[in-house]
């Protein structure tokens, strides 16, 4: 009879915790300024939930808030839950980064609210509330600052026609402008909207630079909170006129102007054209052509970025599939419809996850619909890298690490200058070229998955299927870990079987935060815990973590990208965990672990902890001595054990369970019937095969076989490939083809009036090197003129011959007719 095997929620709500041993009896113990702390009769530390150990009044001063996250521009009033205050009053005072202060308030309903303040940074920051006016700080939660392009439509306010806003005063482009916001959004009966200007001053590259938002005028001041506002744009004062980027805030009347951090929506950041001088709008081209040489000058004066950046992907595909390094760039997404406003040849653009460590630039790689790198030297879509990260970079706060602003000022507004305002974008790609993948090298990938089944960096194939913690991967270079957890699957009757999976995964890399991913109580979820402390994605799927980059594509999918380009992916496949982890090449002779010694040899792969190799022949009983052998040690686990079940099965216990014996290879038996069905459903794969005898559960053969087939696609993505680097067309000619890689041809023509001196075409050969260089376009004829030459001359030399054979044809006849009677 086939057994099929239940979601592993059941397995978790059957081992659910109860309280365990509460505080001691009668402790007066408190969580004021103890969140986050393990010590003291009663625990204040996030894992005190399912523990059942927390102090009485955790959830008074250990803040849980709602919503959770907003734009790091502030403005965003949130709630306080689980917190009922006994009266109204002004003494809330809430303090972000220690240093940071915004007034709250309790409301009628004695909920007590904080306001987000104007960041320079993204991420999760750190706040403390006062309910006394600022004589003590108690209580504690986290805020997520983010991106202003990552936060819900709803919370800002729109320019309507963008693209007119930052074209006003261009050819073509007067009148009205228009702006739209939720009128519910903003509790109040009038507002007021004001202009914000952003810049960056001092030396660059020195402590001096600093970054400011400033408050300039007001647009409009007390008009109703109609969600809507027209006007026809002036050109500002000229103590204005050095601000070229900036924003609109929406604020209460109530409020003075200017005044900071208060409950208001904000436009996107965006090109002032609309505000800018009469010199801008009597000759816009002539203006933006200086400020573009102005822009010039300054790039020729700072230091050279591009050598410090990360190569792009040669192809698509290996952009997609390179996710420690690079990802998605929300601005052209193949996945959004490829709305790719400023690469309109482009389907879909990647962004360097990391900025470089010295400049904090940032690379960007764009495709064409056929997986093409684009460049900028052959097209103004071409990929092109930025002096200031989009995304910002740790530590933020100084250029040119501010989130987006910096990326604005250095890279986006010499855009305009150069290319949108003015028809001189080749000034502007020439500062920005892009990277043509001719030194870019792959990452390497090892995934485990089913139950559990290996591939190591090197390719080698393994199963382990022990129960306990143990260590997937360590490299010394960057104090990079992962671990594991491993527990045994649960038929339909409730016992367990001889197989087991992963159930959780942890990382940490140097003194980064810890990351946790691992199997929810809701089946065909995952959980996703931040220094133990469970995280919610229900408002943001990517966060801007210490060391590392954190997103969540679905339910089921989660990526974490370190700061050394390493990348791991664990998703959900049938009952268990998969892991894929992605290493790029300076790891090579620096791993250990279950996953393999990274070194292209894969026969040293099965490396004990002790330093002892089996031979690739090892049996499976020695390969499961191997795995055990990788147990994680108490002092260095990274997993969290947040119920009495995980405590007493795992951190109390030793981390391999020697006595459980699982099912080996070769040992298991299937009916005929199950054998015929598994020979359908798995073919050739040993590890679809294995699971199901192991299960005895298609379905989870079925996972491990879609698993596995995942793993191979992706591996073959990132195979390398060979790029002989882009290839100029001839001067006064062009080309036909702007593919560069290992068996790709491009032809050359000549303009009219040149003719081509050399071979008319070139192809990329293996080692690297086209066939042959460019030929030139030397002055003269052409061959099409030449050819034209030729045969008009042939024609007319035809048109005469045929003449006089109908000449001489007549003559004949006419002495035929006098002949006549």
């Amino acid at each position: 009879m086939k057994l099929a095997l239940l979601p592993w929620a059941l397995l978790l709500l059957a081992t659910a915790p109860g309280r365990g041993p509460g505080p001691t009896a009668g402790a007066q113990e408190s969580c004021s300024l103890r969140c986050g702390h393990l010590e003291g009769p009663c625990s204040c530390h996030p894992t005190c939930s399912g523990l059942g150990t927390c102090c009485s009044d955790f959830r008074d001063f250990c803040l849980e808030i709602s919503p959770y996250s907003g734009s790091l521009m502030g403005g965003k009033d949130f709630v306080v839950q689980n917190l009922k205050w006994f009266s109204t009053t002004d003494g809330v005072i809430c303090r972000f980064k220690e240093s940071i202060e915004t007034l709250g308030h309790v409301d009628s309903s004695r909920q007590v609210h904080c306001v987000s303040p104007l960041l320079y940074e993204s991420g999760r920051i750190p706040f403390t509330v006062s309910l006394d006016n600022g004589r003590s700080f108690p209580r504690a939660g986290t805020w997520l600052a983010v991106h202003p392009y990552k936060v819900s439509e709803t919370e800002k306010s729109h320019l309507v026609n963008e693209t007119r806003w930052q074209y006003y005063g261009t050819e073509d482009t007067a009148g009205n402008l228009s702006l739209t916001w939720d009128a519910s959004a903003l509790p109040s009966q009038a507002v007021t909207i004001e202009l914000w200007g952003y810049e960056e001053t001092g030396k660059p590259y020195s402590g001096e630079w600093t970054a400011k938002w400033s408050y300039l005028y007001p647009l409009a001041s007390n008009i109703p909170n109609s969600g809507f506002f027209t006007f026809i744009p002036k050109p500002a004062s000229s103590n204005y006129q050095a601000w070229r980027v900036g924003a609109l805030r929406i604020t209460d009347s109530k409020n003075y102007p200017g005044k900071k951090d208060v409950q208001a929506l904000w436009t996107n950041d965006h090109a002032l054209a609309w505000h800018l001088g009469d010199d801008f709008r009597e000759d816009p081209v002539a203006w933006a052509l200086a400020q573009c040489g102005a822009w010039e000058k300054l790039e020729d004066e700072l230091p050279d970025f591009l050598e410090e950046l990360p190569d792009c992907p040669c192809t698509l595909v290996q952009a997609r599939a390179d996710s420690g390094r690079f990802h998605t760039d929300y601005g052209c997404d193949i996945e959004q419809g490829s709305v790719c406003t400023y690469h309109p040849g482009a389907v879909h653009c990647v962004r360097s996850v990391q900025a470089s460590p010295r400049y904090g630039a940032g690379q960007q790689c764009c495709y064409t619909a056929d997986g093409t790198q684009l460049l900028t030297a052959d097209s103004s879509s071409g990929s092109t890298p930025d002096r200031g990260h989009d995304w910002g970079a740790p530590p933020f706060r100084t250029p040119p690490r501010v989130p987006g602003m910096s990326h604005w000022l250095y890279d986006v507004l010499s855009f305009y200058y150069c290319c949108l305002w003015a028809p001189e974008c080749s000034r502007y790609m020439q500062r920005r070229p892009s990277n043509d993948c001719r030194t870019y090298r792959p990452p390497r990938l090892a995934s485990a998955f089913g139950d559990p089944h290996f591939v190591t960096f090197d390719g080698t194939k393994f199963t382990f299927n022990g129960r306990g913690e143990y260590v997937l991967l360590e490299a010394a270079l960057t104090d990079l870990r992962v671990q594991a957890r491993a527990q045994p699957g649960v038929t339909s009757n409730g016992t367990q079987t001889r197989g087991t999976g992963l159930t959780a995964v942890a990382v940490q890399e140097d003194n980064s935060d810890v990351v946790e991913v691992r199997l929810a109580r809701s089946a065909g979820a995952l959980e996703v815990l931040l220094n133990q402390e469970a995280l919610s994605f229900a408002e943001q799927s990517w966060m801007d973590l210490k060391g590392m980059f954190l997103s969540v594509a679905a339910e089921d999918k989660v990526s974490v990208m370190l700061a050394s380009g390493a990348g791991l992916e664990v998703g959900i496949q049938g009952p268990f965990l998969s892991v894929s982890v992605l290493l790029p090449e300076k790891f090579l002779n620096h791993t250990r672990g279950l996953l393999g010694t990274l070194n292209n040899d894969p026969t040293d792969d099965f490396t004990l902890h002790s330093g002892q190799v089996l031979p690739p022949s090892a049996s499976p009983r020695d390969l499961f001595q191997y795995g055990a052998s990788w147990a994680v040690h108490n002092a260095s686990s990274l997993l969290t054990y947040d119920s009495w079940f995980l405590r007493q099965n795992f951190l109390y216990q030793p981390r391999h369970d020697p006595t459980f014996e699982p099912l080996f290879p070769g040992e298991a038996a299937l009916s005929p019937s199950q054998a015929h069905e598994a020979a359908e459903l798995c073919g050739d794969d040993p590890f679809c095969n294995f699971d199901v005898a192991a299960t005895g559960s298609l379905s989870t053969g079925n996972a491990t076989r879609v698993a596995h087939q995942l793993h191979q696609r992706r591996a073959q993505s990132l195979q390398p490939v060979v790029s002989c680097g882009r290839l100029a067309p001839p001067l006064n000619g062009h080309k036909d083809s702007i593919r560069y890689l290992v068996g790709s041809t491009v032809r050359f023509h000549c303009n009219n009036g040149y003719s081509l001196a050399g071979a008319d075409s070139s192809t990329c050969q293996a080692d690297g090197t086209w066939s042959t260089p460019t030929p030139e376009c030397q002055p003269g004829r052409s061959y099409a003129v030449l050819f034209g030459i030729i045969f008009g001359g042939l024609a007319v030399v035809a048109a005469v011959a045929l003449a006089y054979v109908l000449l001489r044809r007549r003559k004949g006849n006419m002495h035929v007719w006098g002949s006549q009677p």
